[in-house]
């Protein structure tokens, strides 16, 4: 907000040193945390440093306070800073409350949907998320990786990088043949209805079933897989159409979740490139092949790295009958991103906990191989979803509660609690706010937990007008715009609107809240942590509801009623983009 200021700062800063035969190192500023009044600080232990390092006989932290005392009154006369201190060796600078009330309300105003985002940095990242099976049904299972990744995606590109959204079914495996076996037997010539990932999702617990009860079946699923290993015709053919059965169904739900994907990879795509990597890596002697002894192919990754202690312990990369592994189609998978994306600065995988040793070993084995992209690999883990009572996902028994299914229930839900608040919306508004609200409940609990943590969703919390969930933020927004509305001016971005008024305490802090939604979008991105938007989200609504309840806007003296008229528009402003960046929708009305 002040950096035109900081910069003239820094130039005096830069002239008194020099005055002095002072050697300044770089300045760093940091935000002084709100307490009355808003700054700016930086500190000259560096310099200092430099000073005792250049052979002068100081005590550093002393030094530091005294160039910082120095330096205050050169810089004390900068319009805007209301007043300057040393302490301690950092040198601090506060705004005039007004000056910086009025520069935030101008900067969202100027900005509007770009408040927050980042310079683009022309660093291009991948990040491949959501990961479904075809031939199975699209369940909760899979909720929280795609919402996840979606809103990653979503804070990664706003915070300044060009962003990648990659997915890789798994579309083979023994998960596929089972459904191959159980379609050509019991459903040949049927297909989908409307619910295309529940149909498929049936289809592949009926053939699981009907294995259990028969084993002698297995032999019929064998005499499948070998004609696909043949890759008969027939078999082809069919695998490839009824993928594309699950994959349409899958681009249903990802519309119906607003989420959307540059690339798709397929593990059938690294079968055969992986196994062509095992080989090399069995010539470079990097792998074992103990398939002769019965065993599989292995890389001791401890020892191929010299380490006397078990770190990254044994991989094995293909088994003993020579079928592929995930850990085999990874290596393969690896290469062909860098291939097609030769610029991507970060390859980073999102897929849950329990797979971390996988990628750390697979990363690890391409390192050592000498593929220098590895490097540029990293996981990012999340735990899982649970329903209440512990409900387990089970495609394998038809024990999963389809995504679908859940969508339709948070939008029927959604619709009770809208119609309860605002008896006056049409048919039409209920609809379009039961969609927006009930998505909104859905995602929120995900993205407003650590990623790590375990998530219980329940629809009394997701749901909470009151609380901290997703329709408390939007009904902030709502109410926003109801104010603007009542308010019946058309505008409120014209700049230079003065609060020269006593701002009370619940303006400030709305201020404050606002004033630090472009840092926490580069906090966000930079830990990949969406959390830290849904907190910023709430804290803005919880800000805004004190606003609302202490500062008349519409009843306000003429001068006082302007300038809160355009806060109220910022509010709102930032309300939209914290939401955007969630992929949760900012209604009008609810």
């Amino acid at each position: 907000m002040f950096l035109t200021e900081q910069q003239t700062i820094e130039a005096k800063i830069k002239i008194f040193c020099a005055a002095n035969d002072i050697p300044l190192a770089a300045l760093d500023w940091k935000p002084i945390p709100y307490s009355g009044e808003w700054g700016i600080s930086t500190s000259f232990f560096a310099t200092a440093a430099a000073e005792a390092r250049a052979g002068k006989k100081i005590v550093v932290p002393q030094r530091a306070q005294e160039i910082a005392e120095q330096a205050a009154g050169p810089v004390s006369d900068v319009p805007g800073i209301s007043r300057v201190e040393a302490v301690k060796g950092y040198l601090n600078l506060y705004f005039a409350t007004s000056e910086y009330t009025r520069r935030v309300v101008d900067t969202v105003l100027e900005q509007k949907t770009g408040f927050g985002a980042g310079p683009r940095t022309g660093s291009r990242v991948m990040l491949e998320f959501s990961h479904p099976n075809t031939h199975k049904a699209f369940h909760v299972g899979h909720l929280r990786g795609t919402i996840l990744g979606d809103a990653i995606c979503r804070i990664l590109e706003f915070a300044g990088n060009d962003v990648v959204r990659a997915n890789y079914p798994g579309d083979m495996g023994l998960h596929v043949i089972k459904w191959l076996w159980g379609y050509l037997k019991f459903h040949n010539g049927e297909q989908p209805a409307a619910d295309i990932t529940k149909w498929m999702g049936e289809v592949y617990a009926e053939a699981t079933r009907r294995l259990e009860e028969n084993p002698d079946l297995e032999a019929e699923v064998r005499a499948v897989y070998a004609r696909w290993d043949q890759r008969d015709p027939e078999v082809a053919a069919l695998w490839e159409r009824t993928r594309e059965w699950s994959l349409e169904g899958f681009r249903q739900m990802y519309a119906a979740l607003d989420v959307r994907f540059d690339v798709y990879y397929f593990n059938s795509q690294e079968e055969k490139p992986g196994k062509e990597i095992v080989e090399e890596l069995v010539r470079r002697g990097i792998a074992t092949d103990e398939r002769p002894q019965g065993g599989a192919v292995i890389v001791k990754i401890d020892e191929a790295l010299g380490l006397a202690k078990e770190l990254f312990r044994t991989a094995v990369i293909l088994r003993s009958d020579g079928t592929a592994l995930y850990a085999t189609e990874d290596l393969a998978l690896v290469k062909h991103k860098f291939a097609d994306y030769p610029d991507l600065e970060k390859s980073l995988y999102l897929v849950d906990v329990r797979q971390s040793l996988h990628f750390t070993q697979v990363f690890k084995i391409l390192e050592i191989a000498g593929y220098e992209q590895a490097q540029k690999c990293g996981h990012i883990s999340y735990e899982l979803v649970t329903l209440p009572g512990n409900v387990v996902m089970s495609s394998r028994e038809g024990t999963v509660v389809l995504l679908e299914d859940l969508l339709r229930e948070a939008t029927s839900r959604a619709k009770e609690e809208a119609h309860k608040k605002n008896q006056a919306l049409t048919e039409e508004q209920l609809e379009v706010v039961a969609k927006a609200v009930g998505l909104g409940a859905l995602k929120y609990p995900i993205l407003a937990r650590e990623n790590t943590r375990l998530v219980t969703f329940d629809w009394q919390t997701a749901l909470d007008f009151n609380g901290q969930a997703a329709p408390y933020i939007q009904y902030a927004h709502v109410r926003c715009n109801s104010i603007l509305k009542r308010s019946q001016v058309s505008t409120f971005e014209r700049l230079n609107v003065a609060f020269d008024y006593d701002l009370a305490p619940a303006e400030i802090q709305l201020i404050d809240m606002i004033s630090r939604f472009p840092s926490e979008v580069q906090r966000a991105a930079a830990d990949y942590k969406p959390l830290i938007i849904a907190s910023s989200a709430y804290d803005i609504a919880k800000a805004f509801a004190s606003f609302y309840d202490a500062c008349p806007v519409v009843q306000a003296s003429p001068e006082v009623r302007e300038a809160r008229l355009r806060l109220v528009t910022a509010t709102k402003i930032v309300l939209a983009n914290a939401l955007q960046l969630l992929g949760i929708e900012a209604p009008e009305v609810m």
